[in-house]
């Protein structure tokens, strides 16, 4: 198995294009010039994931004022990324990343635990891009719950 991917901060993010919610083609790179977040979770829909989206969503003011761009990548279908993104009324970009094309350049699939096996899977994971799109903070096997509130205050958007 080969050795898994993470990146450090400083590490320019690798660019990639991937279908967004609304069927449109997004490419990372188009950010350059806005500071984006890039976030990494599970499926469309789970009770995590739909948490850690709200919480993107309803944080999304405090973000944008700052001058971040929020994106979420999944492996579920544009198709499916889409009704989520509709029934939370989310904001932010949602990105279908069905072959894992992006989750492996970005060391978001693997082995992982879960309730005490070892498995194959989505990790977790959460970037913090600088406007030139390098990494300014690699997050990796984050918890769905409180992410957003951790990241508002490691950011220094909040008190």
């Amino acid at each position: 198995m080969a050795e898994q991917v993470r990146l450090e901060a400083g590490d320019l993010a690798p660019d990639f294009t991937l279908t967004d919610q609304h069927g449109q083609p997004f490419t990372l790179s188009s950010t350059r010039g806005s500071k984006t977040i890039i976030y990494f979770y599970g499926e469309a829909g789970t009770p995590a994931c739909t948490k850690q989206a709200c919480d993107f969503r309803d944080s999304w003011s405090t973000f944008e004022q700052a001058g971040y761009r929020v994106v979420g990548i999944s492996r579920d279908e544009p198709e499916a990324n889409a009704s989520f993104a509709a029934d939370e009324q989310l904001p932010q970009v949602i990105l279908s990343d069905p072959m894992r094309d992006v989750h492996e350049l970005y060391g978001t699939f693997g082995e992982k635990q879960l309730y005490g096996r070892t498995v194959q899977g989505v990790i977790r994971g959460t970037f913090v891009l600088d406007e030139d799109g390098r990494i300014e903070m690699p997050l990796y096997n984050i918890k769905a719950t409180g992410h957003v509130a951790m990241l508002l205050k490691r950011l220094r958007l909040v008190g």
